[in-house]
């Protein structure tokens, strides 16, 4: 077996063996090693793992650590979603299994460095004039049209 030491610098060592010896999903030709992922939640899967990565600036900047926890990340979602589906159908669901499932989700979120922001809702000073401003343009009008 080929040592890590025998590796190009730079290189992972999957990287230096030829394409026909790693696995498809190391050479990036499928996310699973015997599914077809064609289904609707292979899909699915899918499109939260390119969510995950885009917000995290792409995968060209993600570690091979990041790629497995995104990876992870995306497989609980669905798991989640599944859960989500079958309560919003009135069908039972297990509130425990669901709600470890969302805790596990949140942190492997956090050890992605994913966090939850608050995003700014309040006007600026800007908005607040720009909003005022045909207010006043209005009453200016107003008043010269009375003057008249």
């Amino acid at each position: 077996m080929e040592s890590a030491a025998n590796t190009l610098p730079g290189r992972s060592w999957s990287d230096s063996r030829p394409p026909k010896v790693r696995s498809r999903v190391t050479n990036g030709k499928s996310p699973f090693v015997e599914s077809d992922g064609r289904g609707p939640w292979a899909r699915r899967w899918r499109d939260i793992v390119a969510e995950i990565t885009n917000d995290l600036g792409g995968s060209d900047l993600l570690s091979e650590g990041q790629k497995q926890l995104i990876r992870r990340c995306a497989t609980i979602a669905i798991a989640c979603e599944r859960a989500e589906a079958k309560a919003t159908a009135g069908e039972d669901i297990d509130v425990e299994t669901y709600g470890r499932l969302t805790d596990r989700l949140g942190r492997a979120f956090q050890r992605l460095g994913l966090r939850r922001q608050a995003r700014d809702v309040t006007p600026s000073l800007g908005d607040l004039l720009r909003e005022d401003q045909p207010r006043q343009t209005g009453e200016t009008a107003a008043g010269e049209a009375a003057d008249a």
